[in-house]
Parts: C-alpha cells; sequence; structure tokens
C-alpha cells in the first residue's frame, strides 16, 4: 500500500483522554524508514514541520503539532536473534545483559511478548504497557526502583531521522556498532558514537527527530512477587529517610492519601520481589473484583458524580481505594507484575514531579503536597479523587531526563478525568514542587514555559543538549507548539525589509 493511502488530510486528532487535541494537515502511517525519511523531506521543502506520536498516551502537548502528525505504530518489527552489524564482544554486553534491536513504533505490550517467546524481558518498565517504545524512551518513562534508572537507561543504541531526512545512528563512544561494517552495509546513513550526542538524543521529546530503531540491553526471563502493605505515613516517613526498604526491594512504592483521617493518613506500600517462576502455590492474579471495578466503563463516572455532589467525601474514599487493593500478593513474569492492570482502564490524567532524593528534600516534598491540599480544600473545596504514588528512579546520565544526575522521587498527582478544578490543582502542587527543587514529567500535566530560563536552571547541561538539538534540527521541521511553549524553539523569522 502506497503512503498516500494511509494519509488522513485535516483529521482532528487526539490523546487517548481526550485531554489534548489538535487538527494538522496530515496524519500519515509510514510502514518503513523510507517513508518517514520521505516524509521528513518533504515537510522540509513545503516549510512545515512533522512530529511522531505513539499510542496518544501522553497527557502534555509533547507530541502536538500543526504539520505533519507521524503515527510510528506501523514500525513495529522486532527481528529474531542479536542485532546486526555489532563488534566483537558487544553482545552480550560489559553488564551480561543481550541486545535485541527493535523497531522504535512498538507497544510495550508486544515487545514483552516478543521478549518473552525469546526468554527475555526489560529490566524495568512502569505500569502501563500501551505505550509505544518511542514514545517512553522519548519522555524518560520509568519504573520504581532505585536500582533502575528510566527505560531510556536500558537503550545501547537509537536509530533516529533527522533534519534532511538523514538517518544516524546515535550511540555512546564505545558504543555496540562496528563501524565498518555499518558504513559498508549503510553507506547513506550516519553513524554517531559520542558520549554527547547519545545522552541528547535518549531523551528527546521529539525536538530532535524521529526515532524510528533502538538497541535494547534485555536480561533473562524472570518472575516477580508483588506485595501489597497498608501503612501510615508516619511509618512510611521514617524508612525513606533511613532508605533501606529502597535498597532492601527490587521495586518499592507508595500509594499516599494526601489527606489526614482519624489522626492518621493511610499509605500503600508495594514492593515487588525475584521468586522462582512457577512456584507452587502461587497467586497468580490481582483482586478480580477490583480488576472489574476498574474495567466497567461507567466506574469513573460513578466515581466523577459522586465527588461532585459531596466533594468532602473524598479523603474517605481514597482510603476505601487502597484498602481495597491491598488484600492479597501476586506473582508472574514481571511484565505482568510490573504493569497495574485495570487500574489503567480508569480514565484519569496526572502530573509528575521529579524531586531529588537526598537528605530529607524528598521527604519535605511530600508534605509540601499536603499543605497544598489543605490550602485548596480549605479556599475551595478542591480535592483530590486519587492517592498520589511515590516512585524512586536511579539518576540517569540522559541530559534531559528528570533524573538526571541525581537519584530521584517521582511525585506522581492523579486525577479522574471530570475532577472539578483537578488541573488547578496540579498546577499548585507543580508551582510549589518547583521551589524544592522539582522536573516535571514531559509527558504529563505541566505548566512549564520558557520564562524566567527555567530549563537552564533545572537541566545543568541544557545547553549541550540544546547545541545537539539544534544540529540534528537544524532546518527546524521539528519545532512544535510543545518546544515553543517550554523555549526551546528559536526564532526563525527572516529579515523582509
Amino acid at each position: 500500500m502506497a503512503l498516500r493511502a494511509r494519509v488522513r488530510r485535516r483529521t482532528r486528532w487526539r490523546n487517548h483522554t481526550g485531554n489534548q487535541g489538535v487538527d494538522p494537515l496530515r496524519i500519515v502511517r509510514p510502514a518503513s524508514l523510507r517513508e518517514v525519511v520521505e516524509l521528513v523531506r518533504e515537510a522540509e521543502a513545503a516549510g512545515t514541520t512533522v512530529r511522531a506520536v505513539g499510542s496518544g498516551h501522553s497527557w502534555s502537548d509533547v507530541a502536538l503539532t500543526t504539520g505533519f502528525l507521524v503515527e510510528t505504530r506501523g514500525l513495529d518489527e522486532c527481528p529474531e536473534g542479536p542485532p546486526p552489524m555489532l563488534h566483537e564482544g558487544a553482545d552480550p554486553d560489559a553488564d551480561g545483559k543481550r541486545l535485541v534491536w527493535t523497531e522504535a513504533g512498538i507497544r510495550l505490550r508486544e515487545l514483552n511478548r516478543v521478549l518473552h517467546r525469546r526468554g527475555l524481558a526489560l529490566s524495568n518498565m512502569g505500569g502501563y504497557d500501551a505505550q509505544t517504545l518511542a514514545g517512553v524512551l522519548s519522555t524518560s518513562t520509568h519504573g520504581s526502583g532505585i536500582r533502575f534508572g528510566p527505560i531510556a537507561d536500558q537503550v545501547r543504541a537509537l536509530d533516529l531521522v533527522a533534519a534532511g531526512g538523514i538517518v544516524h545512528r546515535v550511540e555512546p563512544r564505545e558504543g555496540p556498532t562496528d563501524p565498518a561494517t555499518f558504513a559498508t552495509r549503510f553507506p547513506e546513513r550516519v553513524l554517531v558514537q559520542d558520549d554527547d550526542a547519545f545522552h541528547a538524543v535518549l531523551v528527546g521529546m521529539g525536538c530532535l527527530g524521529i526515532v524510528v530503531g533502538a538497541i535494547l540491553a534485555v536480561e533473562p526471563l524472570y518472575c516477580l512477587r508483588e506485595v501489597r502493605t497498608l501503612r501510615t505515613w508516619d511509618e512510611v516517613r521514617a524508612d525513606l529517610l533511613e532508605r533501606v526498604v529502597l535498597d532492601r526491594h527490587r521495586h518499592y512504592e507508595v500509594l499516599v492519601n494526601p489527606y489526614e483521617r482519624d489522626g492518621r493518613r493511610l499509605c500503600l506500600v508495594t514492593t515487588r520481589d525475584p521468586v522462582p517462576c512457577g512456584r507452587h502455590g502461587a497467586i497468580r492474579m490481582r483482586n478480580p473484583l477490583v480488576e472489574l471495578a476498574s474495567a466497567f466503563p461507567l466506574t469513573p463516572r460513578i466515581l466523577n458524580l459522586v465527588l461532585g455532589l459531596w466533594p468532602r467525601i473524598a479523603p474517605r474514599m481514597i482510603d476505601t481505594q487502597m484498602q481495597a487493593i491491598a488484600r492479597r500478593s501476586y506473582e508472574n513474569v514481571s511484565y505482568k507484575v510490573l504493569n497495574i492492570g485495570n487500574a489503567n482502564l480508569l480514565t484519569a490524567y496526572s502530573s509528575e514531579i521529579a524531586v531529588p532524593l537526598e537528605g530529607d528534600a524528598h521527604v519535605r516534598a511530600v508534605e509540601r503536597v499536603f499543605e497544598v491540599a489543605a490550602q485548596r480544600r480549605e479556599l475551595g473545596e478542591a480535592f483530590h479523587s486519587s492517592a498520589f504514588s511515590l516512585r524512586f528512579v536511579r539518576r540517569s546520565p540522559a541530559f534531559m531526563s528528570m533524573m538526571h544526575g541525581r537519584d530521584t522521587m517521582m511525585i506522581e498527582l492523579i486525577q479522574l478525568t471530570h475532577t472539578e478544578g483537578g488541573m488547578e490543582l496540579l498546577a499548585a502542587h507543580e508551582e510549589a514542587l518547583y521551589a524544592l527543587g522539582g522536573r516535571p514529567h514531559w509527558g504529563q500535566v505541566n505548566t512549564l514555559t520558557g520564562s524566567h530560563e527555567l530549563l537552564a536552571s533545572m537541566y545543568e547541561r541544557y545547553e549541550d543538549w540544546l547545541a545537539v538539538q539544534r544540529r540534528f534540527n537544524a532546518s527546524g521541521v521539528f519545532d512544535s507548539p510543545f518546544a515553543k511553549r517550554v523555549g526551546i524553539t528559536v526564532s526563525r523569522f527572516e529579515d523582509t525589509s
């Protein structure tokens, strides 16, 4: 099928929750690298822009464009065997991990299935598996476990279509690709083996080009046991200050009720640790009643209706939600345990802020959330409709990762889609957490702007990232409303006098 047959013109695009939308000139779903290259060149020749989207899971405007919107889900191949063109000794790598090459439009759900058939698995992932690989890499999406950086840190090389339609493979200086073999097989492509370039393109928010492929470091298939335990904030606070729990468990995260009830603030602690696969007597499903209720289409509407009529019921409702999912352990292969299940089907949005995990800064950040929640409750009966989560991520070398240069605690503030005053409440939290070193998640609701040199103040390697971005986006074909909002885009007005 020709590319033109897969083009929709002047069709509105919306993300999966409907809070972001755009009317691009075209929506295109290429099925090959060649088609992506042609599309970038056509956009440049026409003086318009191009932007890639995956599953539309992002709640921010990071993927929007008024030019050509590229849906990458047609680029979803993950061939058998090790990646081609590797130098001798690259697979396995220095950490003993196997290398696989995959097109970047593949959803994590399909990638996990492919890896499972080969006896392999991702080292870590977030709680949702319907995102495309390119999307999770470009926004520094993460899981929870202080031994692991964001998913982008599992990448050993990226294939990127940059300005001019030039295809680059970008990897560290000691990357896995053999230059001579690469030059012979792909003389029209560019191999970039440079640490700064690699750490810039890893988390690019779509501003450097279209990510079409990646070499990932994966490990042998493994299983996890998930345990969920009710605790109080005072108990969790003490554990977080000691940090022993973060080292004791492979994965550790917390749900926290923003509100105090009966003299205590309830938390739900989730730990996930390796166990032998197929253990006799293991529980291999989550609470079926909770899973059924989460999948029922009217559940979020009912919750929003109740909260709209009686907003002060929110603190009790949040306690009840956590109590309902704290009843049993769960064991399965890693990617099924890391995926939080049918809770992903509830229509919601969130803002997520990265704060430094050092001293007591992370604890002070949580208590600042309590203060803002109490203030908004008192001033305007604006309530959270969900608990907020705490997840823990190792520092990342990626220049524009929220975890760059520091171990990080991610505070995800979740709201049901129709929560009254929900967006304004998230904006208040975001502003308050900036003062404590917070960095917003690129793919979630945020109000970050280019004013006051905010990006440069948040990211110490921003200027280095910007230099690489200017190089790969020399024509401005990957500019976007998002890039303009946060101050990445440079002025391209011509002097016509």
